[in-house]
């Protein structure tokens, strides 16, 4: 998967497009990521120990990674990624690369 956990990332397509945000949680099987502050959803909740309340509370619902992609700062928009293995002596380590400038991510 070409997305992880802190990565800025904006939102391609669906009622979200055009946002941009920080990746929360990623879910690999499910191929989803959780954003901060995008496609949020109300939830009804109990009172409880922890919200005494209760109440109608927003929650972040996951998308699928096919409508996002990662935010380049360079470029002020998407980019695709390709992944690329770097020998460093005898270690090999695969990294990720920004198909429209080249630099790592």
């Amino acid at each position: 998967m070409h997305i992880k956990k802190g990565d800025t990332v904006y939102v391609r397509a669906g009622q979200e497009k055009g946002k941009t945000g920080r990746v929360l949680h990623v879910f690999p099987r499910k191929m989803q990521v959780l954003i901060e502050g995008v496609n949020m959803r109300k939830k009804h909740q109990q009172p409880s120990q922890k919200s005494p309340k209760g109440g109608i509370i927003s929650l972040e619902a996951p998308i699928h990674i096919s409508n996002i992609g990662i935010y380049s700062s360079t470029l002020s928009g998407p980019t695709r990624v390709t992944m690329r293995t770097i020998v460093d002596g005898g270690k090999k380590t695969r990294v990720r690369i920004c198909r429209k400038t080249g630099e790592q991510i």
